[in-house]
């Protein structure tokens, strides 16, 4: 694009993000953090640092661009061949990184700058999707570590040979990390040939793996505790003195979508209580986006089985090497690369079919 649609173009996504209404939110924040009050609730104060955060460096970003825009234009205005060269090699930086960051105009959901809680269900295929499930999860973990984010294990359950049947895990840190992620949601299929098998046969394996944005603040999604069924229990952790002597593990099911979450982290009643709730709501918030319900009660529980025909992404890694995914055709012969958590080229691939 030449100059003008280029500033064109920047300046109407400055608008559409709502920059401005960015700065004095940030404005606002930043009053709020010099308050030494706050600082007695250490809670608050860390969760409004980290969106002051979030937010200078994205108005930063966005401001400057403009600013460097116009002032490319202003240069050209002058018709000054000697600037010529240093006014293109401005362009082409400043059209570099609208580009990368344009990304941004997809995220215009409620919930796409919220962290994630990231499950992993193992599906059809035996120990195999069991095997399949652990590798998914050393996958994303590597992605939040080469992304500088951070991951918190909730939950995680073994499998009975090998690899785990689920796992739970928050991944927090990152701006926009709920749009991106969505990438992720769905069913990934392996095919390989098989370590559990005595014949090395080939095997298709699937495992689901679920995002969902973190809703930690009750008033966010409006539950009835009339549909709740809460049970407490034992917890099946590991023993030791005083540990799993007093019933602390919880499950709640939401009764109108059949949605069950246990929690049993070994870690008070009221503790397991609170974060099986947020999952809950995570859930259900996550629900609301792909049903579009305005109630909750309005919401049919996921009917998505871990299994052929539904995989959102392909890894073969026999009888060829490649991963490829099934929505957007982006495909890498770099197999392992892909499970040692570069999987940006996937997520790149989804925002921009959502932009087209």
């Amino acid at each position: 694009m030449d100059t003008s649609e280029l500033q064109q173009a920047i300046h109407a996504a400055y608008t559409q993000l709502s920059i401005e209404k960015m700065k004095n939110e940030l404005e606002s924040l930043q009053v709020e953090l010099r308050n030494p009050k706050l600082w007695d609730d250490p809670d608050k104060a860390r969760s409004i640092n980290q969106s002051v955060s979030k937010l200078e460096k994205r108005v930063k970003f966005w401001v400057s661009l403009r600013q460097d825009i116009d002032d490319v234009v202003e240069l050209e205005s002058l018709n000054d061949s000697s600037l010529a060269q240093g006014i293109n090699k401005q362009i082409i930086q400043i059209e570099r990184r609208y580009n990368e960051a344009r990304k941004e105009l997809v995220f215009d959901g409620p919930y796409d700058d919220s962290d994630i809680i990231l499950s992993i269900y193992a599906g059809a295929g035996g120990t195999d999707a069991q095997d399949w499930a652990e590798m998914l999860s050393r996958m994303y973990i590597r992605y939040a570590e080469l992304n500088e984010l951070k991951t918190e294990l909730i939950e995680s359950s073994s499998g009975d040979e090998a690899g785990i049947k689920s796992m739970t895990m928050e991944i927090k840190g990152g701006s926009y990390l709920y749009g991106k992620m969505q990438a992720e949601h769905g069913v990934h299929r392996l095919v390989r040939l098989s370590p559990f098998n005595s014949d090395n046969l080939r095997q298709t394996s699937f495992a689901r793996v679920e995002i969902v944005p973190k809703i930690d603040k009750p008033d966010m999604i409006d539950i009835d505790p009339t549909e709740l069924k809460i049970d407490v229990y034992r917890s099946g952790g590991k023993g030791g003195q005083s540990v799993n002597t007093t019933d602390s593990a919880v499950r709640i099911t939401h009764q109108p979508t059949g949605i069950v979450v246990a929690i049993q982290n070994e870690r008070s009643q009221l503790q397991n209580k609170e974060t099986a709730m947020t999952i809950l709501r995570s859930k259900l918030a996550q629900l609301q986006i792909e049903q579009h319900k305005d109630k909750i009660s309005e919401l049919r529980g996921p009917s998505e089985q871990a299994a052929w025909g539904n995989q959102i992404r392909n890894y073969v890694l026999h009888p060829y090497a490649m991963v490829k995914d099934a929505r957007t055709k982006v495909e890498t012969t770099n197999v392992q690369s892909v499970l040692d958590g570069n999987i940006t080229i996937f997520i790149d691939g989804y925002l921009e079919s959502k932009l087209s």
